[in-house]
């Protein structure tokens, strides 16, 4: 017997809930990282400030798992497309 086949409604409402608050957080996140990464081309952003600190401390540990993995090329750090490509594709795989 394949375990999880029927579920009853509140099941299907629970999963359906627990998928649409992952599927949001990973948008909220996403946002948070596009902010962090457009924020960088601006060298006056003071990062010990708030609200930039926090905004750091949240998104740079998820950015620096890909930032120790792919290089730099010519000084411009590519990494944030890996982590936004990462998200992207689980926001979508919570869809389904």
């Amino acid at each position: 017997a394949v375990i999880g086949a029927v579920m009853s409604y509140k099941e299907r409402k629970m999963v359906a809930l627990v998928t649409q608050a992952v599927g949001s957080f990973i948008k909220l996140y996403l946002l948070m990282l596009f902010v962090r990464v457009l924020l960088t081309w601006f060298p006056n952003v003071d990062w010990m400030r708030q609200p930039w600190a926090i905004l750091r401390q949240v998104t740079d540990p998820y950015l620096n798992l890909f930032r120790g993995v792919i290089p730099a090329i010519g000084g411009l750090d590519i990494s944030p497309i890996a982590a936004f490509l990462r998200l992207i594709c689980s926001r979508i795989r919570s869809h389904h």
